[in-house]
């Protein structure tokens, strides 16, 4: 099983779980386990298209996705999924 960590402003999801251990053999299939434990999840991590939205990042072992075979990225048991959501914003009044 992987473990995936659960980025705080998603936990409201997750029942506040900060981590979830999920079977799968791909990034795909893990993250498949995971929304369908949580179905609320999924909206924020999938767009209408049912890709990844483009501001969630995501990591295995600290390795970007993106730069290995995106969702079909293999994971084996003992492998941690990071979700990371890009944040925006800043101070424009100072």
């Amino acid at each position: 099983m992987a473990k995936v960590l659960i980025p705080t402003p998603l936990r409201q999801y997750t029942d506040q779980a900060d981590s979830v251990e999920l079977g799968g053999a791909t990034v795909k299939e893990v993250l498949e386990a995971l929304t369908a434990r949580y179905g609320e999840l999924k909206r924020h991590l999938y767009n209408d298209e049912g890709k990844l939205r483009s501001f969630v990042n995501v990591y295995v072992n600290d390795e970007d996705i993106r730069y290995l075979d995106k969702d079909a990225t293999p994971v084996k048991d003992g492998d941690v999924i990071s979700i990371v959501p890009s944040i925006a914003g800043g101070n424009h009044g100072r």
